[in-house]
């Protein structure tokens, strides 16, 4: 099962989706509770200012219910690629 999840409003992340088809449930966390469970809200360098901001990164969370892998600082291109490596090799 593959889930996104944002800081974005579901009304965002909708257009999102239906922008880019994307074939999975986009979760919103508008309270970034989620985002603060999972320890990605890091310091930022905003045009030399330092904030708050999230780190992006991808969970691979395993049958069992237990984070397996983190890919931080993630970047979307090539992205999907490598995590389909590394789920090739976790089999």
């Amino acid at each position: 099962m593959i889930l996104g999840i944002s800081a974005d409003s579901p009304k965002t992340q909708k257009k999102f989706q239906d922008k880019y088809q994307l074939p999975y449930t986009l979760l919103s966390d508008e309270d970034k509770k989620v985002c603060q469970a999972f320890g990605v809200i890091k310091d930022k360098n905003m045009y030399g200012k330092i904030v708050k901001g999230i780190a992006r990164t991808t969970f691979v969370i395993g049958p069992e219910g237990k984070i397996a892998h983190v890919f931080h600082n993630v970047k979307a291109d090539g992205h999907a690629e490598e995590v389909l490596e590394y789920l090739k090799g976790a089999a």
